[in-house]
């Protein structure tokens, strides 16, 4: 035999003790690695089965390479082994894409030790499979969870341009029906044909402005995610956001005839993302003067028993909500059938704002007797000592 046919014969007999070393000994080697990848901060307090995930899957491949001699096709059967799976794994896990390839380069540490403790030399070749391996596989998992980073950050971002176009209709509403209002009282002055022609002139545009929030809704219906939502806290009378909120919304109000009551306590205050908390009580009252033509609108608060936290809620006394739709209320998407024009985000957006903040948010209602939407807000020492 030559000295060739021999060193071929040494690395076909080394690669075959790896790849059963790796067979026998999977669950110890796991157990090492799950040691030393909890040091990682988003792995401490995984369980051992989401922990190891598609790791063992990972460590079969490996050894199927090692029993193959050749590593021309390691890429392709890694390309639909474990991998990618593992990388959309570990971005749910909540892992930065720092901890994901500290993890494979773990395992490869691991590795290279459990062969030592066996009294195996990884010649040259079993090191450039073991490496060429786990240099793929680190390359597809981190692709992977990159990629469904950017989709979910792109997502965030046209869920947010959704809301706030949501949240446009209203004063929009509201402006339209001023200046329809405005245009009859403005004839008898000396300047009536020019206030007249203002008039129009600001109607039509709101209209334009209507037309293209609504586009922007149509075009993001698809919206499925949870977005993010940074709060900017601090103290504030409560009663005056409402009061200032009721005025602005005094046209569609008119228009319909609903009277908008502000029983709020004038010397409440809330520890609170003001610009949020407008949000949620201007969708929560524009959705109950929706409901309830020539009633009224209660908006009220007071102080809950835990930890300084505040019970508010919007209640109305018109067509109420059916109870086979109760239960899905706060989905996106979900819009009553008997209602053209409706988005579906609306109380979606009070939901998201409200758990934003540490809350909770229910629905009480009746058919015929009308709805009451509560939702609480955590006390200032609550939001401090979190």
């Amino acid at each position: 035999m030559n000295t060739r046919n021999f060193e071929q014969g040494v690395d076909i007999q080394n690669l075959e003790r790896m790849a059963a070393l790796i067979r026998n000994e999977r669950d110890a080697l796991l157990s090492r690695w799950r040691g030393q990848v909890r040091q990682l901060p988003s792995a401490k307090d995984l369980d051992t089965p989401t922990l190891n995930d598609h790791i063992p899957a990972l460590l079969d491949e490996l050894a199927a390479a090692f029993r193959l001699v050749s590593d021309q096709t390691i890429q392709e059967a890694l390309l639909e082994g474990s991998p990618p799976a593992h990388g959309i794994q570990r971005y749910q896990n909540g892992f930065d894409i720092v901890e994901v390839v500290a993890e494979y380069n773990i395992l490869r540490s691991c590795i290279y030790d459990l062969a030592e403790d066996h009294g195996l030399s990884l010649n040259s070749k079993t090191s450039h499979i073991l490496n060429r391996v786990l240099d793929e596989a680190i390359g597809l998992a981190v692709q992977t969870f990159a990629t469904h980073r950017a989709l979910q950050i792109q997502r965030q971002r046209e869920e947010y341009l959704a809301f706030v176009a949501h949240d446009l209709l209203s004063p929009l509403n509201a402006i339209s029906l001023a200046s329809e209002v405005l245009q009859p009282t403005s004839f008898g002055r000396g300047d009536s044909a020019r206030t007249a022609q203002m008039l129009k002139t600001l109607h039509r545009n709101v209209q334009r402005l209507q037309s293209l929030v609504e586009q922007v809704l149509k075009e993001s219906d698809h919206l499925q995610t949870e977005i993010g939502v940074k709060l900017e806290r601090r103290e504030f009378d409560l009663w005056a956001l409402v009061e200032v909120l009721i005025h602005d919304l005094h046209p569609v109000a008119e228009t319909a005839s609903t009277q908008l009551i502000n029983e709020i306590p004038e010397d409440l205050t809330v520890y609170a993302d003001a610009s949020l908390l407008k949000r949620v009580f201007q969708n929560l009252i524009a959705n109950a003067i929706k409901y309830t033509p020539r009633g009224e609108v209660v908006i009220g608060a007071q102080e809950a028993a835990a930890e300084g936290g505040l019970e508010c809620w919007v209640r109305d006394n018109g067509a109420g909500i059916s109870e086979d739709r109760l239960e899905r209320i706060f989905d996106k998407q979900e819009t009553d059938p008997e209602k053209e024009g409706g988005t579906g985000l609306g109380l979606a957006i009070v939901k998201t704002f409200v758990e934003a903040h540490g809350g909770k948010v229910a629905v009480e209602s009746k058919e015929g007797i009308g709805s009451t939407f509560r939702f609480t807000l955590p006390g200032r020492a609550k939001v401090s000592g979190a």
